[in-house]
C-alpha cells in the first residue's frame, strides 16, 4: 500500500496541467505555516508551566533549528524519494509533534513540549517546507519567482487561519486559555494530519525532460554557469563549497533574523507597545502579520522574476532596515503606524523566503536545486535561535530592571537594524559563477537518478 508513495508512481502522464501542483503545495504549507502562529500559545503557555518568555520562546526556536537541520540533511532524500513521500512524512511528524506536545502540557513536563512541538514537530516542518518548492520550481522553470512564491505563500498565511482558530480554540475549551491548550493541540494535529495527506495524496512530479510548451531555457549570458538551467546545474557538494552559497546564506539569515524576532512575539509586543490591545486584538495582529507575510510571497518573489533577485533583496534589506529605525523612534505614536510598518516588513520577511529559491535556480540551476536550498535553510534555523533570542532575553532583562511597555523592545529593534544593514553588504557582494563545464547531462536531470 505505501508504494503509493514512491516517485515513480507520482509522474505526471501526457497533457497533465501543471497548475493542478500549487493547491497540493498548499495544502502542506498552510498546514505547517501553524508555526507562525504560536505567540498565541505564548501567554497560556507561560502561565500553564509558571516560567519565563525566554522558556516558552524557547520551543519555537527548537522548531525552527530542526527546520533548517532537516531540510539540510533531508534535501536529497527529498529528491530522490519525491514529494509524495516527503509529504506524507511531513505530516506524520506534524501531526505527532502536536500529540507529544499536548501530552506535555497536560502532565506539566516542559521538555516533552520541546520534543514534540519543537523536535519532531520541526522535523516535519523541514520535509514538509522544501518538498513543495522544488517540485514546483520543475514545473515552472519559466517562472520560478512566481512558483516558489505560490508555496511559500502558504506558509505564511497558516497563521492567517491558525491565529483565530487557535485563538477561538482557547476560548472555547476551558475556563482559562491555559486549561485549553490540551484541547487545542489534539484537535489541531488532527486536523492539520489530514490536509497534509490530502496534499500528499494528490501532488505529482514532472516527467524526465518535461517543458512547458512554447518555453525554451534562457541563453547563456556572460558570467553564468555553461549549463543549461532549466534540467541541468551544479551539484549540491559544489554548490557548498561556493562563495556565492555563503553569502545568500548570510543574507536569508539576516533577513530572517530580523523578521522571526518580531513575528515570534507578534502578541506579547503588540499589548506592551499600546495598553489598550486585549488578547482577542493582538491575535487579529498575528492574523494580520500571517496576511502580509503570506502576500509579500507571492507579490515580491513574483515581481523578482521582472526586478531581478539582486535588486528585491537591495529593496528588503535597505528598506527593512529604515522601517525597524521608524519603529523604534517613533512606533507608540501611533497603533496604525506601528500595524502598518511592522506589516511591510513582515512582508519582506515573507518575501525575502519566497525569492531565495529562485536565487538559488539563478545562480546554480534547478538539478539539485531543492537539496542546495535545503542547505541553505540551516540559516533559517540559526536565525530561528537568534531572531527570538534577542528580543525575549532582551525583553527579560528590561522587565527585571523595572522597565515596561516599548521599552523592553527599544534595544532589540536597533539591534535588528544592524543585522539587516549586515545582510544588505552581502548580498551586493554576490556575484554569477564563473563558467564551468556542465556536471549534469539531461539523464541526471532526473532527481531519482541524482548522484549521493
Amino acid at each position: 500500500m505505501l508504494s503509493f508513495l514512491d516517485r515513480d508512481k507520482s509522474v505526471a502522464p501526457p497533457g497533465y496541467s501543471r497548475w493542478f501542483i500549487p493547491p497540493a503545495a498548499l495544502a502542506v504549507h498552510l498546514s505547517i505555516g501553524q508555526v507562525y502562529a504560536f505567540s498565541v500559545f505564548k501567554t497560556p503557555l507561560v502561565e500553564r508551566f509558571d516560567t519565563t518568555l525566554t522558556a516558552i520562546g524557547v520551543v519555537f526556536s527548537i522548531s525552527i533549528v530542526m527546520l533548517g537541520l532537516s531540510a539540510a540533511f533531508g534535501g536529497k532524500w527529498v529528491e530522490r524519494n519525491g514529494p509524495r513521500k516527503a509529504m506524507f512524512v511531513s505530516g506524520l511528524c506534524w501531526g505527532t509533534g502536536f500529540l507529544i506536545g499536548a501530552l506535555g502540557v497536560a502532565t506539566g513536563q516542559l521538555w516533552l513540549l520541546y520534543l514534540g512541538y519543537g523536535v519532531v514537530g520541526g522535523i516535519g516542518l523541514g520535509i514538509g517546507y522544501i518538498s513543495p518548492v522544488s517540485t514546483l520550481i520543475k514545473w515552472f522553470p519559466d517562472r520560478p519567482g512566481m512558483a516558489t512564491g505560490l508555496a511559500i505563500m502558504g506558509f505564511g498565511g497558516g497563521a492567517l487561519i491558525a491565529s483565530p482558530l487557535s485563538a477561538a480554540l482557547l476560548d472555547r475549551f476551558g475556563d482559562t486559555p491555559a486549561d485549553a491548550i490540551v484541547p487545542a493541540f489534539l484537535i489541531l494535529g488532527a486536523v492539520y494530519f489530514v490536509a497534509m495527506m490530502l496534499g500528499a495524496m494528490t501532488v505529482k512530479v514532472p516527467a524526465p525532460g518535461w517543458r512547458p510548451d512554447g518555453w525554451q531555457p534562457p541563453t547563456e549570458s556572460p558570467g553564468t554557469p555553461a549549463v543549461d538551467p532549466a534540467t541541468e546545474g551544479v551539484s549540491v557538494e559544489r554548490a557548498f563549497r561556493t562563495r556565492q552559497f555563503w553569502l545568500l546564506w548570510i543574507v536569508l539569515f539576516c533577513n530572517v533574523t530580523a523578521g522571526i524576532g518580531i513575528l515570534e512575539q507578534a502578541a506579547p509586543m503588540v499589548q506592551d507597545f499600546f495598553t489598550g490591545v486585549g488578547p482577542a486584538e493582538a491575535a487579529g495582529y498575528v492574523g494580520f502579520l500571517s496576511l502580509c507575510n503570506m502576500l509579500g510571497r507571492f507579490v515580491w518573489s513574483s515581481t523578482s522574476d521582472l526586478l531581478g533577485r539582486k535588486r528585491t533583496y537591495i529593496g528588503y534589506l535597505g528598506l527593512g532596515s529604515l522601517l525597524y529605525v521608524l519603529i523604534a523612534v517613533a512606533g507608540t505614536s501611533s497603533v496604525v503606524l506601528f500595524v502598518a510598518v511592522t506589516g511591510i516588513i513582515l512582508s519582506f520577511y515573507g518575501g525575502g523566503f519566497a525569492t531565495i529559491p529562485a536565487y538559488l535556480k539563478d545562480l546554480f540551476g534547478s538539478f539539485n536545486v531543492g537539496a542546495i536550498h535545503g542547505r541553505l535553510l540551516t540559516a533559517w534555523s540559526c536565525a530561528g535561535i537568534a531572531g527570538p533570542l534577542i528580543v525575549n532575553v532582551i525583553a527579560d532583562q528590561q522587565l527585571a530592571a523595572g522597565r515596561s511597555g516599548a521599552d523592553l523592545y527599544t534595544f532589540s529593534l536597533y539591534l535588528m537594524v544592524g543585522v539587516m544593514v549586515v545582510g544588505f553588504v552581502a548580498n551586493a557582494l554576490v556575484r554569477p559563477l564563473p563558467k564551468a563545464a556542465p556536471e549534469a547531462t539531461p539523464q541526471d536531470a532526473d532527481p531519482s537518478q541524482a548522484r549521493v
